[in-house]
């Protein structure tokens, strides 16, 4: 996922690498790198012929790419393609929490693996008549997806573990 470059740490990392790259005239890493992050290689293009002075324009821009390449290697459905939707949301309305998103050691598997965990934790037995109507079987059924408000709070707090404002 991030092979040559590493994880970045933030939106300043990512430009700070990438003027140096276009400083050396390495326009190949520069796409290398524009790739590694989620940033478009439209946007090297209009770096490179001098049209914006950064690769990488704002906060949310830079969170946004990583929730991209993190969500091309989880591959996410249903219920988890709804959660990365949220983060992604958060991203573009909420700074603070782009930053945190952006920051190096928090990744969508470690957010969504602490909304697995919860599940285990809190599973439940459902109700025979609901599996009987389901015509699943004599079988026990046991859940324990989170609703969306507690996957909202967890969320939160797996990027913002200190209680991180954000809105």
């Amino acid at each position: 996922m991030y092979e040559i470059f590493g994880e970045l740490d933030s939106m300043e990392e990512i430009n700070e690498t990438a003027e140096g790259l276009k400083n050396e005239g390495d326009h190949k890493n520069l796409y290398q790198l524009a790739q590694e992050n989620g940033i478009d290689a439209a946007f090297v293009d209009i770096y490179l012929d001098g049209t914006t002075d950064k690769l990488c324009c704002d906060v949310a821009t830079a969170a946004l790419g990583k929730i991209d390449v993190e969500a091309a290697e989880l591959r996410p459905v249903e219920i988890v393609a709804d959660w990365v939707e949220y983060i992604r949301t958060l991203c573009s309305d909420d700074e603070t929490f782009a930053r945190a998103v952006r920051s190096r050691g928090k990744s969508l598997i470690g957010c969504i693996g602490s909304l697995l965990g919860w599940s285990f934790k809190t599973k439940y037995r459902v109700a025979e008549d609901i599996i009987k109507a389901a015509g699943i079987g004599q079988v026990r059924v046991e859940m324990g997806i989170p609703g969306m408000g507690t996957a909202k709070r967890m969320i939160r707090q797996y990027y913002l573990p200190k209680g991180g404002a954000g809105r």
